[in-house]
C-alpha cells in the first residue's frame, strides 16, 4: 500500500522539495473542493509534524463565515492544531499553505513556535483578487528573533488555479476585501 511520502517506482521516503510539492498539490485538491460549493474559498492551510509527516490539522478560510478578519486559513489551523495538542507550542511542526501567509498569519506563525512555513501562491498572486498587505512572509520572520524557515513558492501555478477558477471567480465578486479595479 502506497502512503502520500512514497514514490511509486522506488518506494522511498520523498524528502525535500520532492516532499513540499507532494503536500502542496494534496493541499491545494483539497482546498479546491470548495471549489464546487456556493462558498469557494482559495486559502486552505494544514500543520504536519516535520519528521513523521503526520498531518495534525487543516483548516480553510473562514472569515465570512466566522464574522472574524482573523479567521484565516493559517491562524485558524495554528488554533485548532494548539487546542487538539492542549499547549501553545507547534515547535516540531510545518505549515502548508495555498498563499504566502499575510503578516497577521506569519506572526501568528512564529509566535506558535512552527519550524517551517511552505507556501503555494504569493501574496501578489492573492493582491490580482482580494486586498493584501504588501509585506513578504519572509521579510516578516527576518525581522523576528523568533526562527521559522519560510519556504515557497512551491506549486504556484497549481495553487494560482484556486484563484482563477471560474467560481472563485464570481466569489471574489461579492467579497468586501475584492480588488477594486
Amino acid at each position: 500500500m502506497l502512503s502520500s511520502n512514497m514514490t511509486i517506482a522506488t518506494k522511498k521516503p520523498l524528502r525535500g522539495p520532492s516532499l513540499d510539492a507532494e503536500r502542496m498539490r494534496a493541499l491545494a485538491a483539497w482546498t479546491a473542493k470548495t471549489l464546487d460549493t456556493d462558498k469557494p474559498i482559495p486559502f486552505g492551510a494544514e500543520i504536519v509534524n516535520t519528521r513523521s509527516g503526520e498531518r495534525l490539522m487543516r483548516a480553510h478560510n473562514a472569515v465570512a463565515k466566522e464574522f472574524d478578519p482573523s479567521s484565516h486559513a493559517e491562524v485558524r489551523t495554528v488554533r485548532l492544531a494548539c487546542k487538539k495538542l492542549k499547549s501553545l507550542s507547534l515547535r516540531g511542526y510545518t505549515m502548508y499553505t495555498t498563499c504566502e501567509p499575510c503578516p497577521m498569519c506569519m506572526a501568528n506563525a512564529l509566535w506558535a513556535g512552527l519550524d517551517r512555513v511552505v507556501y503555494g501562491a504569493t501574496i501578489a498572486d492573492a493582491n490580482r483578487f482580494c486586498r493584501q498587505i504588501q509585506i513578504a512572509a519572509k521579510e516578516v520572520a527576518e525581522r523576528s528573533d523568533m526562527r521559522c524557515k519560510v519556504v515557497g513558492p512551491i506549486e504556484q501555478a497549481l495553487c494560482l488555479t484556486l484563484f482563477t477558477h471560474p467560481n472563485m471567480q464570481r466569489a471574489f465578486r461579492t467579497w468586501s476585501t475584492r480588488r477594486k479595479k
